[in-house]
Parts: C-alpha cells; sequence; structure tokens
C-alpha cells in the first residue's frame, strides 16, 4: 500500500475517532439545557415559606402528584423511599420535593403526615392555585380535576415525571414511571459524588 495513502486513512481513522462521543454515563433522560433551574414559591408541610433556594447544597427531585392518589402517587414515593436507602448516607444530602396538585384538600398538615410515612426526606409543599399552576408550568406538567362523585371525591389526572436538579439548583435529568429503582440509585449516586463545578 503507497505510504501516502496509509497517511491519509491514518489521518480519517483519527478524525473519525475525534468525531465519536464517549456513552453517556446517566441511565435517565439528560435534560442539561432543556429544563430551567429549580425556582419556585411555595408552602412547605411544617407551613412555612419556601422557594428554591431554600434547598440549595442538596439533590432535588421534584415530582407533582397529591394524597388522595390511589395509585401512581403512593408507588413512586415508595420506590424513592427504596432509592434513598440505597443511596445510605449520601442520602442525607438529598430531598424529594412533592408537589400537590390539589390545594384545595392538601393542606400542609395533612402533607405532613401523609409524606412522613415514606420517610425524613420527602417534603410535601402546597401554595395557592395560582402558585403551584406557575411552577407546573414552568416544568410542562400537566393536571386536570376529574368530576367530584356525590361526596365530593375526585381524581386528579397528573403527569409523573420525576425532575432531578443538581445541589446548585441546576435542572439535570428526568426520570419517569418506567425507570427502575436501580436506574435511580445509579444516577443519584453519580450526580452526588461528581467532582464539584
Amino acid at each position: 500500500m503507497p505510504r501516502r495513502l496509509l497517511i491519509v486513512l491514518a489521518t480519517f481513522s483519527l478524525l473519525l475517532s475525534a468525531c465519536s462521543h464517549a456513552p453517556s454515563p446517566w441511565l435517565l433522560t439528560d435534560v442539561r439545557g432543556h429544563l430551567p433551574d429549580l425556582r419556585f414559591h411555595l408552602i412547605n408541610d411544617l407551613g412555612q415559606p419556601v422557594t428554591g433556594a431554600s434547598y440549595r447544597g442538596k439533590a432535588v427531585l421534584l415530582y407533582f402528584g397529591y394524597t388522595h392518589c390511589p395509585d401512581v402517587c403512593p408507588t413512586t414515593l415508595a420506590h424513592l423511599t427504596v432509592v434513598l436507602q440505597n443511596l445510605g448516607p449520601l442520602a442525607q444530602h438529598v430531598r424529594v420535593l412533592f408537589v400537590s396538585v390539589d390545594p384545595k384538600r392538601d393542606t400542609p398538615a395533612l402533607l405532613r403526615a401523609y409524606t412522613s410515612a415514606f420517610g425524613p426526606h420527602i417534603i410535601g409543599l402546597t401554595g395557592t392555585p395560582d402558585a403551584i399552576a406557575r411552577v407546573a408550568k414552568r416544568y410542562r406538567v400537566a393536571y386536570s380535576y376529574g368530576k367530584p362523585d356525590a361526596a365530593g371525591n375526585y381524581v386528579v389526572n397528573h403527569s409523573a415525571a420525576i425532575f432531578i436538579f443538581d445541589p446548585q439548583g441546576r435542572a439535570r435529568l428526568l426520570a419517569t414511571e418506567h425507570d427502575s429503582v436501580a436506574q435511580l440509585t445509579h444516577d443519584l449516586h453519580l450526580l452526588l459524588t461528581e467532582p464539584k463545578a
């Protein structure tokens, strides 16, 4: 093979290797640059005003639901409880923020009773309907209210995504109901142990 052709092939090979990307370390969906930073003004389950900045320094998992949810919400929070257990001591650097999309029924006291059943790192948040609508719109979360039955009970249909923010409040990952406890544990461990930017 002529020497010139060898040089051309070697150069082409180098260019190809330079263009290839290393595989992503994340098992969940990487949303850096696609979703806004953690920002809200709500009320926590102790009745205190809180903002996104109140949780700076912690990795935050933001999830929208309601305490009367028959299946998806308790299942999701139970899975997140297992994730926190899997993280061991690193769990102290994580907060799960459970934002109620049913402020009419979900008082701070009711949220406190509900979330405390899952563990100390899970915090209920509520607020006025307008405040909750603003946060939901910020993260493209949809929810709607079903027709009340004779007893006044109703279902709230809502998105079930989990938005994950790093300790600086930057949106980093998105999890869905199809992602496993193992995937969530893996990515949270990676997020909590990555070098400080």
